[in-house]
């Protein structure tokens, strides 16, 4: 799934983090799963044992459920797909009409969606317009045999992969606390600023509070966490270490964004890193310490 801001670039540093902790091989914890990016790449290369997604969006967990229960089914509904403007319109009543849908259809709408409308926003129209005119139209992020692979490869390792639907702070505090020590947590929330441009489910000020309470205090197992760079969020964080990059995404228009890291006290941290951007932050932050 495309997401802007996807972190799926980052997934060499967070392997580089699970080495230096001698942790290849433990569980990898996503409470806002999204795209899961990060996740399904360290899967897909042996990084990690075993992969928990959740995500309190319904369409979210339509998708992973279904790939993972129906990946044939899925897959067979890529190539048959029409990529027309009468059936983008269609799969977006499904999308804006969840309840009571069966599961695998708001699945693949949710996928068609994300698929077709600009920047992956399931809120945006459709690429290209509804007059279907310029360089991009509604089938340029639409590859279908590579779609194909992505999800049969996915589904190869379905036994390494629990999904779940819960609100983040209940799937944290209860599920997450159940799983062996052997278990990295890294935390993407919705954006501080912004977010409703981007998501389905946002944050409110208060939230995002409570939230850093729940993570900083009640998450027993290594954690890192993601953030666009505020002040508020920094200060909500100013007892952890952290560092500040730029991650360049797309959402409507091309921009490169200020985001933050933050680590548990626990965890270990490179020396070094292949990702240029994550090593300069690295270099500031023990300069810091």
């Amino acid at each position: 799934m495309r997401y802007p801001g996807g972190k799926q670039r980052l997934a060499p540093f967070i392997a580089e983090i699970l080495e230096c902790n001698d942790a290849p091989g433990w569980n990898y914890v996503e409470p806002y799963a999204g795209g899961a990016g990060v996740a399904m790449e360290l899967l897909l290369d042996g990084k990690v044992g075993h992969v928990y997604l959740n995500d309190s969006s319904l369409h979210v967990f339509a998708f992973w459920h279904t790939i993972l229960s129906d990946p044939e089914t899925f897959c067979r509904q890529i190539w048959r797909a029409p990529l027309t403007v009468d059936a983008w319109k269609r799969h977006r009543n499904v999308v804006r009409s969840p309840a009571n849908r069966d599961l695998a259809d708001l699945g693949f709408s949710t996928f068609y969606l994300n698929r077709c409308c600009r920047s992956g926003i399931l809120t945006a129209g459709v690429i290209g317009g509804l007059a279907q005119e310029g360089s991009d139209t509604i089938e340029a992020r639409f590859p279908r045999r590579t779609l194909v692979e992505r999800i049969e490869a996915i589904a190869e390792r379905r036994d390494q992969i629990t999904v779940s639907h819960l609100d983040a702070e209940e799937f944290m505090t209860s599920r997450v606390n159940s799983l062996p020590q052997e278990t990295l947590v890294y935390c993407d929330p919705p954006y501080y600023e912004k977010a409703e441009r981007l998501y389905l489910n946002t944050y409110q000020r208060e939230d995002h509070i409570r939230l850093a309470n729940v993570i900083q205090r009640k998450v027993h197992r290594p954690w890192l966490v993601s953030y666009d760079d505020h002040a508020i969020i920094a200060a909500l964080y100013r007892k952890r270490r952290r560092f500040r990059y730029t991650l360049q995404y797309s959402a409507i228009a091309a921009r490169a964004a200020r985001e933050l890291f933050v680590f548990s006290d626990v965890l270990k941290l490179p020396s070094t890193s292949i990702v240029p951007y994550i090593a300069t932050g690295l270099r500031a932050l023990r300069r810091s310490a």
